[in-house]
């Protein structure tokens, strides 16, 4: 997402597939500023990523860490614009309930229900 909580990419997965997994692929070219997100995204590995790409990683700690990291709370909180948007795109009954089979079908339903979030 960008900062008016946009999404700038999508990635369907399998649901059993984990948070970090996909965290590089989500990146892609993009150089943030900031990246926030939740402790699904806690990983050295990755925070190394965003900090190569001269940003600041606003992602709180695990429970299990030994050496937990200064969390900026104050920009964590900007987190809720992400939340948001999933709320409204699940209006969506196709969305919310995945209706559809195909992966490529409904991705292409969360597209719309995204673009129709955005034109509000």
């Amino acid at each position: 997402m960008n900062g008016l909580g946009q999404p700038v990419t999508l990635t369907l997965t399998a649901g059993q597939a984990s948070d970090i997994g996909q965290a590089e692929a989500l990146l892609g070219d993009h150089a943030p500023d900031v990246v926030i997100a939740d402790k699904g995204y806690d990983c050295d590995a990755f925070v190394a990523v965003i900090e190569e790409r001269q940003g600041e990683a606003v992602i709180p700690s695990r429970a299990n860490r030994l050496e937990p990291r200064v969390l900026d709370r104050h920009t964590y909180t900007e987190r809720n614009v992400v939340e948001r948007f999933w709320a409204q795109a699940k209006q969506f009954r196709r969305v919310a309930t995945r209706y559809e089979k195909k992966a490529a079908n409904f991705l292409g339903f969360v597209w719309v229900a995204a673009l129709t979030v955005m034109l509000k």
